[in-house]
């Protein structure tokens, strides 16, 4: 017999949006309902698509104070989904452990929330027949460095007894550098598990980590939270169709109606002798492509101006970038749905030649040679991040948006690109 269920993760209803600094009012008033408006929409695609339940895997909420209004509108969704028979499954993770206050007294028949201190096994039932257990535990604070997958069975029962065994678990599979480490575990520890489906969260970029048996899904988060590359892009939920204990598909639904975008910008692809006007036009293409691509939804975009040449002087000089930022602003200030730029990062560097550089035998020179020996080495970049922060190098490089070795290597680059334009300066002034 086959059925479907949605797998959804890391709601952050309420969240605070922290960090974006001023948007317009427009958009403020979509941020601070986006991540209610998200729920609403996996509540609908559970309901349209006729789904035997749904898993949540974990940071329901996006702190241990939980709003009023986002528990609320938790529990109306979970009363809909009640209404058309639809069970609902509940794992707590990292930002909202059990034991925050609730103002939830009674749950729907149909929901589970599971516990902290054991796995629970809890089956799936249609006219007396088993077709899926869900196995979960949540978590009982908001520290977790245990490996929780080693809690979950290694066995399974009397053959097909169980139907589709699902496992419901916020965790961190591997390095995960762009989030702290919580429940953190290997793909080996949870194919070692005898479950058939992994639902985790934690994780806000969507992946397929292992498919077949077992299948190691991360549905993502189901509305973004900021510029960051994990929250970047389309956000929503999974679309799981199973027959006869085994998943066949799993398909992603967006449910996001705020966007997070990078629109980037290469000196090297304007017009020979184009000025500044030439990057707002390039920006400006940018953004009505997102906006083709992405219809109906609010878009939220921090621009990003890279390589090197003359503009560079110009976009360093004082006040200069934020009044392109401003003219930014202006110029989608009247679409609909709403664009806001987010921020203007200027990455642009100083036409500097290097082989005339890297030729010379002097200290310029070897600044180059030696940040280049670290550009080509991984163990180098990773002994870099250790010598800024010897405590701790993997929050380091998870605070400062150094999520892999390409943003490392970025930032030595822009650090040797720097050196280099100051000690030019400092000769040419002594000339």
């Amino acid at each position: 017999m086959s059925f479907r269920f949605i797998h959804a993760a890391d709601l952050h209803l309420d969240t605070p949006f922290e960090g974006l600094g001023k948007v317009s009012e427009r958009m403020a008033t979509l941020l601070r309902d986006a991540s209610l408006d998200a729920f609403d929409k996996v509540v609908q695609a559970a309901i349209d698509h006729e789904v035997l339940f749904v898993l949540f895997a974990g940071d329901i909420y996006d702190g241990e104070s939980r709003g009023v209004r986002a528990q609320l509108r938790f529990l109306r969704g979970f009363e809909r989904l009640a209404k058309h028979g639809i069970k609902s499954f509940i794992v707590h993770g990292n930002h909202d452990p059990l034991g925050g206050w609730s103002a939830i007294r009674q749950w729907p028949a149909e929901v589970t929330v599971f516990g902290s201190s054991d796995v629970a096994a809890v089956p799936v039932e249609v006219e007396g027949r088993r077709l899926a257990t869900v196995f979960g535990l949540s978590y009982g604070q908001r520290e977790i460095a245990e490996n929780l997958v080693l809690r979950f069975p290694k066995e399974r029962g009397t053959q097909g007894s169980d139907g589709l065994r699902i496992g419901l678990l916020h965790a961190s599979v591997g390095d995960q550098p762009e989030h702290s480490s919580y429940a953190p575990c290997s793909l080996s520890d949870l194919r070692g598990a005898a479950i058939d489906y992994w639902a985790l969260g934690h994780i806000h970029r969507r992946a397929i980590l292992s498919e077949g048996r077992p299948w190691v899904v991360y549905s993502g988060n189901t509305q973004g939270r900021s510029p960051k590359p994990a929250e970047l892009g389309a956000k929503g939920v999974m679309l799981v169709e199973a027959d006869e204990n085994q998943v066949r598909s799993a398909e992603f639904l967006p449910t996001d109606s705020v966007r997070f975008f990078n629109a980037e910008l290469d000196l090297a692809d304007l017009p020979e002798g184009a000025g500044l006007a030439a990057i707002a036009t390039g920006l400006a293409a940018r953004a009505q492509e997102l906006q083709t691509l992405n219809p109906d939804l609010a878009l939220l975009i921090r621009a990003t101006i890279g390589g090197r040449g003359p503009l560079h002087a110009e976009l360093a000089a004082g006040g200069c970038r934020d009044e392109f930022l401003r003219d930014l602003r202006d110029s989608f200030a009247d679409v609909e749905p709403p664009l806001w730029w987010e921020d203007l990062q200027d990455r642009t560097r100083a036409a500097i030649d290097l082989e005339v550089v890297r030729s010379r035998d002097d200290f310029t020179s070897s600044v180059v040679k030696r940040a280049e020996i670290w550009l080509a080495d991984p163990a180098q970049l990773g002994r870099v991040a250790e010598f800024l922060t010897p405590s701790s190098p993997a929050e380091f490089r998870r605070r400062c948006g150094l999520a892999d070795q390409v943003e490392t290597s970025r930032l030595v680059e822009a650090a040797m690109f720097l050196a280099v334009e100051s000690l030019e300066d400092e000769v040419s002034s002594c000339d």
